[in-house]
């Protein structure tokens, strides 16, 4: 059996728990095909589910691997898959709540893949599986957002921020950006119309707003409180240092009211990665790339992350 590198790690804990190993090559089964990875993108589920977040998800079973988003080449085709073939450059996302993506190669079903979008290198186009997806799932499916209206997007530099400034714009929406001070050039730069320093302007200073995406999962009651009549606020992360208040401030505000705030985690398909690369291949998105990391720096790349202060992703090259 042929072996391959891939990130892992024996024991929860900081970035230093991660290494770079080997493990024996997965075989494409009837309905799979094996994608050589060319990179994959460093995302906030990753670093909680390395700290020990996600336990009840992720287990004691060790070693685990990181990494969800891909981008790279089909190396193999399962017996039953008819419609990729060795060599389409593709990208997608592991199946949810599974990572193992920082690796060479990775096995998975057609469903969790698209073409690449054509006129972008894969290692640039690894910035963007799980963070578009998510994006166009909250501002396109679960807001509706609408020309004319006024979004508010919370942790506008980061990875899913950073694309919903460009898809509000490219809706028509007037954007308004809140991130840290020293990147409001970079959100003004991908469509925003206002652009606010976090640590100095407060949900008390802004508002109404007709949409609210929210990255970041603390404070939720003050910036629901932002929303005008018929408002729609869609969270994608919540506060992991108070998980049961925040759960249960999104789970009532759910239920009741009409400033209904919507929460969910990703678990994208073939058509959504098709819908990216479409809003990629007509220029209203492209990727945001704080820093290409080589495989063997994993570790400074979750470290950088967990410093905050992030200009899109970082990007882990594996090929």
């Amino acid at each position: 059996m042929s072996e391959m590198r891939a990130a892992r790690y024996d024991r929860y804990g900081p970035p230093e728990v991660l290494y770079v190993g080997t493990v024996p090559k997965p075989v494409a089964g009837p309905g799979e095909v094996v994608v050589r990875v060319h990179a994959t993108s460093v995302n906030g589920g990753e670093l909680s589910g390395r700290a020990g977040k996600l336990k009840l998800v992720t287990g004691r079973k060790f070693p685990q691997g990181t990494g969800v988003d891909i981008a790279g080449e089909i190396a193999e085709v399962g017996s039953s898959v008819r419609h990729l073939a060795v060599g389409d450059r593709v990208w997608g996302a592991m199946p949810h709540l599974r990572f193992g993506a920082a690796a060479e190669y990775v096995a998975v079903r057609p469903r969790q893949l698209s073409y690449a979008p054509e006129g972008i290198d894969l290692v640039r186009a690894a910035a963007l599986p799980g963070v578009g997806t998510t994006a166009i799932t909250a501002l396109r499916d679960k807001i509706g957002l609408m020309s004319g209206e006024r979004l508010l997007v919370r942790g506008a530099a980061g990875g899913v921020g950073s694309v919903a400034v460009q898809l509000g714009h490219a809706l028509g929406a007037h954007v308004t950006a809140l991130a840290g001070a020293k990147t409001l050039d970079l959100v003004r730069e991908l469509g925003a119309d206002e652009a606010h320093d976090y640590r100095t302007t407060g949900p008390a200073a802004l508002g109404p707003f007709d949409a609210v995406l929210d990255t970041v999962g603390t404070e939720l009651g003050a910036y629901r409180r932002l929303l005008a009549p018929g408002g729609r606020m869609v969270g994608i992360a919540f506060d992991t240092d108070r998980p049961l208040s925040s759960l249960g401030s999104i789970f009532l505000s759910t239920v009741h009211g009409a400033r209904r705030v919507r929460f969910f985690t990703g678990n994208p398909l073939h058509q959504l990665f098709a819908d990216l690369a479409a809003y990629v291949e007509n220029g209203a998105i492209r990727p945001v790339v704080d820093t290409v990391h080589p495989l063997s720096d994993i570790a400074q790349a979750h470290r950088a992350m967990e410093a905050g202060g992030v200009r899109g992703k970082h990007v882990i090259q594996v090929k």
